[in-house]
């Protein structure tokens, strides 16, 4: 197998750059917040390093996901679903029937990320999209910190 390695590209680290994103859930599902990276990056005029994405909650989950067919989504709650059933006869279960199950999701989801940044710009692939991942049936505020480390314009 052939492979290529392009020449590596230095940056003097001179922005740190921190923000908190709310996001309200509608309940079990994906929300989109690339749109709000992206900005987050405009608004710190991040040119070249990396953003960092951290959930401030034990019950959801981010991830990088294809973003063009829903069905993947749809698909993916319906994986979680099967390895963390709500009904499995879970100890805790102090918030409702989904907390456990939430807890477990979130223990194999995760809950940060981080993003190359070049030019200002998120290195994800063409069908990727950032998610907050509610693994919870009811509604919730979630916050997720946002952070760029890197050079800025």
């Amino acid at each position: 197998m052939a492979s290529h390695l392009s020449a590596p590209e230095t940056a003097i680290q001179t922005v740190v750059a921190t923000a908190e994103l709310t996001v309200d859930t509608t309940g079990i599902g994906f929300v989109d917040i690339t749109r709000e990276a992206a900005r987050f990056l405009d608004e710190c005029r991040a040119a070249d390093g990396v953003l960092l994405l951290f959930l401030r909650h034990t019950s959801a989950a981010l991830t990088i996901q294809e973003n063009a067919d829903p069905d993947v989504q749809r698909d993916l709650v319906t994986a979680l679903d099967r390895l963390a059933p709500a009904g499995a006869g879970w100890r805790h279960d102090t918030e409702g029937p989904d907390d456990m199950p939430a807890h477990v999701k979130t223990m194999l989801s995760g809950v940060s990320l981080h993003v190359p940044v070049a030019g200002g710009h998120m290195q994800l692939g063409t069908w990727q999209a950032i998610y907050l991942v509610e693994h919870r049936a009811q509604p919730h505020r979630r916050h997720v910190v946002l952070q760029f480390l890197g050079s800025g314009w």
